[in-house]
């Protein structure tokens, strides 16, 4: 019946466990059973397991983009310019150096 409703289910047996990442805290499901279900060209998830919540101690890492340490030296170098002004020129054009250099150069 679902299938003659465009509702395609698709269980993931190979998956173990689940992270969802908040801003103060995580959700870890261990012994996970995921079921993905795609309706309309959108996949939702089910998921049973065990879960444990685990509250987050410095959250500066996971909010502070990092870029290769290549891409900032090229900045730096191309555009004549500070590390912290190449790194918040990267922030700004999305982790992409040469638009991060274009943009340095129109100042």
């Amino acid at each position: 019946m679902m299938a003659q409703m465009g509702i395609k289910s698709t269980d993931m047996p190979d998956v173990r466990t689940v992270i969802l990442k908040g801003s103060t805290k995580d959700y870890i499901i261990s012994d996970a059973q995921v079921m993905m279900i795609e309706a309309q060209g959108q996949k939702t998830f089910q998921i049973m397991g065990n879960m444990k919540e685990v509250p987050k101690t410095d959250t500066a890492p996971a909010t502070a983009p990092q870029f290769p340490e290549e891409d900032i030296k090229l900045v730096m170098e191309q555009s004549g310019v500070s590390r912290e002004a190449a790194l918040e020129a990267l922030k700004k054009s999305g982790g992409e150096p040469a638009k991060a250099i274009m943009d340095l150069l129109q100042r």
